[in-house]
Formats: C-alpha cells, sequence, structure tokens
C-alpha cells in the first residue's frame, strides 16, 4: 500500500452504500483435476527473499528453486499496490483498467477520490421531518475496468476462489467465491479510523490523520465513551451513529471491564479483546447495521488508555458488498470467526501518531496475519480443482514501518532493535508456501508473486512547494480558512499540480475546471520541460539526484482509460519519496524535508528500481516476466483463452 489511510473525508463510501445494501494458444489441457494456486504476497523484495533463501532462512522457498525457478517480476509504473494489482487481476496496464494511484481527482470539480471504488447516494428520496426516506437504490461501483482472469475461467466452468483481492471493491457478479480485500472500507467508509480514548491531558498525537483521540474522565472509577459508527443516511442532517459504552477500572489491578451493548470484556493492562459485535441504529426499531471492533487495554493506571481498532464490516452480517457470493463471507465467518474485513488491516496510522509503540503494533500486526493464515488453510484444504488465490499485505505493511530496523542510514533507524521484524515476515509467508507446496502434486502450478519490492525512504520531496517555487503553481493569497488544498491555488496563474504519490497534472483547458493550458503545442512543451527539470532537481544535503525517471503518459499507458492517467509519473530515485502533505495537493515551505515518520521503507519510486518477485514449481522461459504476463500465464495452465486487451503471454 500503499498509501495512507483517511485520503478522503469520513464517509465517502459508507453514507450511500448503507442506505439500501440490502485468443491466446494454451499450454495445457485442463484436466478434471488441474490446479493452480497464486499466493500473492504484497510488497516481498526479490533481493531479499534470495539472500535468506542463500543463508536457510526461508526452507520452502528453497524447495520451490530446486523444483522450479525465481526470477525478479517487472511491476507497473507506477509501483502502486493497487495500480499493480488492477493488472495483475486483468492483464492490462493502467490506460486498460484506469487506475493509476490511490487517488485520483475529478477534472471538472477538481475535488480527489478514492481511486478504486465510488458510493452513489439514492437518486430519489422522500423527507419526513429530520428523516429522510430513499424511494430509489444506492449503490457502489468498482471503477477498476477490464475483465478479471477468473471471470473468463469461471466461463469455462473452472472453479475460481479469491481470497482478499486488491483493486476489486465491490467483487462483481461471479460463478467462483470472493473476498474483496484492498480498498475495503471500514464501516464508516474510509480506510481505517481507530478511535483512542484517553485522560491523560499530555498525550498529543504525531499525526493528524487515521484516526480520532477522545479525550475522557474517570469519575468513581469508572469512564463513559462512544464508540463512532456510519454517518446515517436516512437523517437529513447526515449526523454520525454511534454505540455508548462503559468501561469500569480496578482500583488496585490493571485491570478493566468494558460493557458495551449487554456484553462483558474484561481485560489485562496489555491485551487485546476477542472481537466484539456492536450494533448501530440507522432508523429506530427498523434498520441498524452491524460491525465489529476489537479493544486494546493500553493502561489503565496511573492513567487510562484504550485503543479500538477500525470498525469493520461484520462478516456474519455485511452492510457492504463484500463477498461473492453474498453469503461466501459469512461461510468463512462460520469456521473462523470474526475478521478483519477492512481492505487494509495493519494499522500503521496508530504507530506512526504514537497511539501504539513497535511492540503493541507487531501484536496487531501479528493478529492479522494469523487471520490470512487461517483462510488460506480454510481454502487450502477443501480445494481439488480450479484456480486458488489468496493475497496478504502482511510483508508491505511491516516493510513501511520497519524499514528503520535494517536501515542504519534511516532517520528514525531503531539502532538494532527490532531488526529481525522484517526477516520474520518473510519466514511468516514461507510458512504458507510450505502448506501449498505439501498440496502440489503433478496437475498443481504453484506461483508466489508480489507486485513490487522495496526500498528506503529518506527524505520526502514535496512536488507541489517545487512546483511552486518553480513558477508552475500559485496559491491564491485570499485563501479561505478550511479550504482544501485544491481549493487554495490560484488556477488562473497554476499550469501543473500534484496529486496522489505519483501523479502531476497539467491544468489543461477544456479539461480541468479552470484549465489555462492549451492541449495542443503548449502542453507538449510543458510537459517536456517540467519532466527535464525534474531529472535534474539534486538534494542540496547530499548531491544526488531526487528523480530518476519521468514517465510521460501518452508514451507508456494505451487503452481506452488513457484519458484518466495523470500526464506525468514522477519516478522517484531510491531514498525519496513524495511528502506526504503533496498527495493531495498541499504545498509545504520545504521542498526536501527528512522523513521522520515510522513510515521508512517505500516503492512509490521508479518502477526499474521496485520489481517484484516471481516464484514457480516449472522453470520460466520468460526472460523479463512482468505482471501483465501472469493472467495469461494462469488461462493458459487451465486451458482458457485470454480476453481481449490482455497484453502479456504466459510465462512458461
Amino acid at each position: 500500500m500503499n498509501g495512507r489511510r483517511n485520503f478522503l473525508r469520513r464517509g465517502a463510501l459508507s453514507a450511500a452504500g448503507l442506505a439500501l445494501y440490502g485468443g491466446c494458444t494454451t499450454s495445457r489441457t485442463a484436466g478434471p483435476t488441474r490446479k493452480v494456486i497464486v499466493l500473492g504476497f504484497d510488497g516481498m523484495d526479490p533481493v531479499i527473499t534470495g539472500r535468506l533463501a542463500r543463508e536457510g532462512k526461508l526452507p520452502n522457498v528453497a524447495t520451490l528453486l530446486a523444483r522450479g525457478d525465481f526470477r525478479p517480476l517487472g511491476t507497473t509504473v507506477p509501483p502502486l499496490s493497487p495500480v499493480a494489482w488492477a493488472t495483475f487481476t486483468t492483464g492490462m496496464n493502467p490506460g486498460g483498467h484506469g487506475i493509476y494511484d490511490f487517488v485520483h481527482r475529478d477534472a471538472t470539480t477538481l475535488s480527489p477520490y478514492l481511486s478504486t471504488a465510488r458510493a452513489e447516494a439514492p437518486g430519489r428520496t422522500v423527507r419526513m421531518g429530520d428523516w429522510l426516506i430513499p424511494l430509489s437504490s444506492g449503490k457502489i461501483t468498482l471503477l477498476r475496468e477490464g475483465k478479471p482472469f477468473w471471470e473468463t475461467l469461471e466461463e469455462r466452468g473452472v472453479p475460481t476462489t479469491i481470497v482478499r483481492a486488491p483493486a476489486n471493491f465491490p467483487p462483481g457478479p461471479s460463478g467462483g467465491k470472493q473476498l474483496s480485500g484492498m480498498g475495503t472500507p471500514d464501516l464508516q467508509g474510509t480506510y481505517g479510523l481507530y478511535a483512542y480514548f484517553t485522560d491523560d491531558e499530555s498525550f498529543k498525537p504525531t499525526g493528524e490523520s487515521g484516526g480520532e483521540v477522545f479525550r475522557v474522565r474517570r469519575q468513581n472509577h469508572q469512564v463513559r465513551a462512544r464508540l463512532l459508527g456510519p454517518a446515517n443516511s436516512f437523517r437529513a442532517d447526515g449526523r454520525q451513529t454511534g454505540a455508548d459504552f462503559t468501561v469500569s477500572i480496578d482500583p488496585r489491578h490493571a485491570v478493566a471491564k468494558i460493557a458495551i451493548q449487554g456484553e462483558d470484556v474484561l481485560l489485562r493492562q496489555g491485551e487485546w479483546s476477542p472481537w466484539v459485535r456492536v450494533s448501530f441504529e440507522m432508523l429506530p426499531y427498523v434498520q441498524s447495521v452491524s460491525g465489529i471492533v476489537r479493544f486494546y487495554l493500553k493502561e489503565a493506571h496511573p492513567h487510562f488508555k484504550l485503543y479500538a481498532t477500525p470498525v469493520n464490516i461484520d462478516p456474519a452480517n455485511p452492510a457492504l458488498p463484500i463477498a461473492t457470493p453474498d453469503a461466501y463471507a459469512h461461510e468463512m465467518y462460520e469456521v473462523l470467526g470474526p475478521f478483519y474485513t477492512q481492505g487494509m488491516p495493519h494499522d500503521t496510522k496508530a504507530l506512526s501518531n504514537g497511539v501504539l509503540d513497535d511492540h503493541e503494533f507487531l501484536q496487531q500486526a501479528a493478529l492479522v496475519f494469523d487471520e490470512h493464515s487461517r483462510m488460506f488453510d480454510f481454502e487450502l484444504e477443501r480445494f481439488r480443482r480450479g484456480f486458488l488465490f489468496l493475497y496478504t499485505d502482511h510483508v508491505d505493511q511491516i516493510g513501511h514501518m520497519f524499514w528503520r530496523a535494517i536501515d542504519a542510514a534511516s532517520p528514525t533507524s531503531t539502532r538494532g532493535a527490532y531488526r529481525d521484524v522484517v526477516e520474520q515476515t518473510y519466514r511468516d509467508v514461507d510458512g504458507m508456501i510450505g502448506k501449498a507446496l505439501a498440496r502440489v502434486d503433478d496437475d498443481t502450478t504453484l506461483l508466489v508473486m508480489s507486485d513490487h519490492g522495496f526500498a528506503p525512504f529518506h527524505r520526502a520531496f514535496n512536488l507541489n512547494t517545487w512546483l511552486q517555487q518553480a513558477g508552475y503553481l500559485a496559491l491564491d493569497q485570499n485563501r479561505r480558512r478550511g479550504a482544501t488544498p485544491l481549493e487554495e491555488y490560484n488556477w488562473d496563474a497554476t499550469r501543473a499540480y500534484g496529486l496522489g504519490l505519483q501523479g502531476l497534472y497539467l491544468n489543461l483547458r477544456g479539461r480541468e475546471q479552470f484549465g489555462v493550458v492549451r492541449r495542443e503545442g503548449e502542453g507538449d512543451r510543458l510537459v517536456a520541460e517540467i519532466a527535464a527539470r525534474l531529472l535534474e532537481v539534486r538534494d542540496p544535503r547530499t548531491g544526488q539526484k531526487v528523480v530518476e525517471r519521468v514517465y510521460r503518459a501518452t508514451e507508456i499507458f494505451k487503452g481506452p482509460a488513457l484519458a484518466q492517467a495523470p500526464d506525468l509519473i514522477v519516478g522517484y530515485a531510491r531514498g525519496y519519496r513524495v511528502a506526504w502533505d503533496s498527495v493531495l495537493g498541499k504545498a509545504n515551505e520545504a521542498v526536501l524535508a527528512d522523513n521522520t515518520d515510522k513510515w521508512s521503507g517505500d516503492h512509490s519510486m521508479a518502477a526499474e528500481l521496485v520489481p517484484g518477485v516471481l516464484l514457480a514449481n516449472r522453470k520460466i522461459s520468460a526472460r523479463q516476466p512482468s505482471l501483465v504476463d501472469l493472467a495469461p500465464t494462469v488461462l493458459a495452465e487451465l486451458a482458457a483463452p485470454t480476453a481481449a486487451g490482455m497484453e502479456g503471454r504466459s510465462i512458461f
């Protein structure tokens, strides 16, 4: 991921959704027991994988190497998770599937939105006092274009099971089973908003996004608080729903009891609760929605500190469409119990903001990975034929947060502490590979792959500040308080702006709402000029180049979604990445600054610098396999034709 929680305002997906959700030559002959298993490990790096395998620390990777092959896997431009996984799913470049970043912008309104899904409120409502009664359906639309390769398999009668595929919310109609992954919101419609309840007035979060801090008072050893749910789209004012709860704190021991909606949860200090089901009333006596939450009692004395995970969609009774068929989520719940449905469950923001410390975050990460492992165990046990895919972001998320533990040059280096954490994630997924190998026979193709690799993130480059200082972007001197970053621009004097992790857009006449740049002639010259100047940027501290490559959209993308692309993709050098504030268009005072966040590793760089991993239990004939090749490979292995628009070919 990569990216942060809370790119957009709360409720972007929940408000509408909760209201009414109620020809390639094949290489094989598909037999009755033909099988393909793909394990998708987000962020698995080929250099680290190769080193650990040579050191004997990844025995199952070593076994797979002895039987088959290992290659770096070419990633997408840009090498961002939703972009890369959409390419894996469709076999298309971004010009075909239309996903270019975590964040896109509406050129006509100049407002940002999440790139993979859009919610639409009911078109017709009747107001009755404070209430809005919908007369038509709201809907949530998957914005990824192109045909997933597993649909082609299903059309040919091949069974498919897709567990936690990214950029696949909501999952489309299918003859197989799908559980959505990255892009699935929490119940508030965000990438994940934690809640932190404390009476410690001295606590100041180190960041502003990703969660909320609630100041509480302890009276007679008791704390009263409220857990926030989704915005109520049945109310005219759209006020947020909530669930009240009480915490009774033992005066002598570090123990507390949480009482919420008739359920009591007893926790010792430093203990995580099991999942707790919480109901949020939408229409009195008529409709409510169910969510699940875990609590962590960080401290009972002398201060009260309680963390609550983002409220997740309840898999036993989903308020939003997270599975196909609908009953699949409940089926998995019946076997595994409650589980994270949130697409990006590792709470990296809680760690960055100082709400969870390193040890506590790793505890939470272990809970997440245990769920992913049990999902794989469940499906692998009953897998007899067809296609099985499982995704986990465990390696990626730990890599983001603990690269500082293996990088002495990191501004937030741990100086030796936690140095084995990143390695342990590779050992964790190696265990998954071992389970798959135990089920592999002569009729099974096993692929282990990642969407990209990893690199250090030492210095943050504010693209919009650079554009401002270079004379391409201007701020409105009379900008109003509370305006969003894009609302602060003087558009009459702005010719280019950055949005997303790697996108740069021209303020084109006839495309942007207040466009001033003529598309022909002027636009072409401006693109070439900005690209050349970015490649000349040097870090004044080290003299190193900041930008490795600049990609022109019209030269690298092709397909029906090309019009949605940024005009330029900025490929940063190792050690550099866009500043967080610049992602949504903000220009700060400094062009370059040390990255002092615990988010210390990244891959939002030039694609050539961060290839992914490809392991197979057969020899790979492709010299330079790429993500676009994997969909055709799976189809070929199961004797199915490639779909229209696919660009690659079988790696075998």
